[in-house]
């Protein structure tokens, strides 16, 4: 699995010949939306800034789009959406929290959670490997907030999201000092198998932003 980090909440998770794309930025949004095919897009939150699913079509063929709860199977992804609040931009949203179970993972993905509450989700999951999770406030969980609830799920791996750029510049600085993690790593992208997840709990990443 590879996962690189497009801005914002947008997410490119590759395995095989499969792509999934979580939140993609769409043209509507201030922020800069990347372009790539995607097999599957999932989609947490009705805004601009997470719902660019047109970016993600390419030579007549479109994603399969999840924009909301329910469970899903598609291309041997398994798929399960919880719903939740956001209040992003100042107004409450509904905000689906997503469980992506593939090679033997458990992705989990919070979006633009507004508040620390995914009780339903945690009783229906059976453990969590890797974690996204926004930090940057504005209507989401603020950078404190955000690395308190992501260890109370007990995760391997934390990958925060939604901060740098036009969003809150001292984000990732607090959340970082909040995990002892100042010294973390940045990486370009994350080349995960299962087998690297042996002994981790709580750990980290930082996965740079493309430009």
């Amino acid at each position: 699995m590879i996962i690189t980090y497009q801005g914002l909440e947008f997410f490119k998770v590759q395995f095989g010949d499969t792509v999934l794309a979580f939140n993609p930025i769409s043209k509507d949004s201030k922020f800069k939306a990347g372009r790539f095919f995607a097999d599957v897009a999932l989609v947490t939150t009705s805004h601009p800034d997470f719902n660019g699913t047109e970016n993600l079509s390419y030579s007549g063929k479109e994603p399969f789009v999840i924009s909301g709860p329910g469970e899903y199977e598609v291309k041997g992804v398994f798929i399960k959406g919880f719903k939740s609040k956001s209040f992003y931009g100042g107004k409450e949203k509904i905000n689906t929290v997503y469980s992506v179970a593939l090679e033997g993972m458990n992705l989990f993905f919070l979006g633009a959670i507004g508040e620390p509450d995914v009780k339903e989700a945690k009783e229906a999951i059976d453990g969590i490997d890797v974690l996204f999770v926004p930090i940057g406030g504005n209507g989401t969980l603020d950078a404190s907030t955000a690395y308190k609830f992501a260890v109370s799920l007990e995760p391997k791996i934390i990958i925060p999201m939604h901060y740098g750029g036009d969003l809150d510049k001292n984000s990732l600085k607090i959340f970082l000092k909040e995990a002892g993690a100042e010294d973390a790593e940045h990486l370009d992208k994350l080349t995960l198998k299962k087998k690297d997840l042996d002994g981790k709990q709580g750990e980290v990443i930082v996965i740079t932003a493309l430009s």
